[in-house]
């Protein structure tokens, strides 16, 4: 009876026991799975939180911000730029990793920074202002020397001074006519030649075609219009098939489309009439060439730059 007793208490103690060590085991194991599950949670509320690069500059002049389907190529042909220039201003690794928001830099650095200094220049010994001091000087002399010779004439002659007035205002309109002459023949102003032999299939406009389209047969020879450097030579700009792209100064680009083969790499020199690439039918509905002219980024009617033929 005995024995018995101590039986029944020997086994309850081992059922106590193992119920506290399942008890034991639980507590445990919750606390280990409720943290992984927050430390999940934490870094996507910090990235939501994370600035886009660059956008501190955003609206600034010399700064763009990307939109979709932008890619570096695309930006450059369009601000005039190559886009290994844009890559290391940006200091961008990896040239295909952009954000939609991001806002990159499209003009070079030193061009930048001389750009801001005269614009928050506020001291008096600037250039403009020592220009625009010596004007008066001038402008008072020259008016003190007109009445001397109209006051001579009248003494001499006893003319009336209605011709005097009429030769005052003649030296105003050649002022006049001249003020257009820089733009048109500016130092950044070139001669074009045309690119290829053949006909225009498809002339400019603004809205659908950013260039010319000219007619030709497979492998026939493409030029380059003036001398320049080859800023990009790839197929990476959807709808332009195998494109080359030259930078002739910091005012001109131009753009040769559908190409079937190329025959200049990036960085290299041409000279104007230089064959670069052979004619083909890449990312088109034909053979043909697809010229663009680029005037600081923005397209223009090819037909205003090349010679009549």
């Amino acid at each position: 009876m005995l024995f018995s007793r101590g039986l029944v208490a020997w086994c309850g103690a081992l059922l106590v026991g193992a119920g506290l060590a399942g008890c034991g085991t639980s507590v445990n194991r919750a606390p280990v799975e409720d943290r992984s599950s927050v430390g999940a949670v934490a870094p996507a509320a910090a990235d939501e939180t994370k600035p886009l690069p660059g956008i501190e500059n955003a609206g600034k002049p010399g700064y763009y911000t990307i939109r979709p389907g932008d890619t570096l190529i695309r930006i450059g042909l369009e601000t005039g730029q190559s886009w290994k220039d844009l890559a290391r201003w940006n200091e961008l690794e990896n040239a295909d990793l952009i954000e939609v928001g991001q806002v990159i830099r499209v003009v070079p650095p030193v061009a930048a920074t001389s750009a801001a200094v005269v614009a928050g220049d506020t001291g008096v010994v600037t250039r403009p202002v020592t220009q625009s001091s010596l004007e008066p000087a001038a402008a008072d002399k020259t008016a003190t020397d007109k009445a001397a010779i109209d006051k001579a004439a009248i003494d001499k002659a006893g003319a009336p001074a209605a011709p005097s007035t009429t030769v005052t205002a003649t030296p105003a309109a050649p002022a006049a006519a001249s003020t257009p002459a820089p733009v048109a023949g500016g130092p950044d102003e070139i001669r074009f030649s045309w690119p290829t032999q053949g006909s225009v299939l498809a002339g400019f406009d603004e809205s659908r075609n950013k260039g010319l389209d000219i007619s030709g047969k497979a492998g026939d020879p493409i030029l380059a219009a003036a001398d320049g450097r080859v800023v990009y030579a790839g197929a990476g700009l959807r709808g332009y098939g195998n494109l080359i792209i030259l930078k002739h100064n910091n005012t001109y680009l131009t753009a040769y489309a559908h190409n079937r083969a190329l025959l200049v790499k990036e960085d290299q020199n041409v000279r104007r009439g230089q064959k670069i690439a052979e004619m083909g039918s890449t990312d088109a509905d034909r053979v043909k060439l697809h010229f663009e002219i680029r005037r600081q980024g923005k397209p223009v009617d090819p037909a205003r730059y090349l010679p009549a033929r």
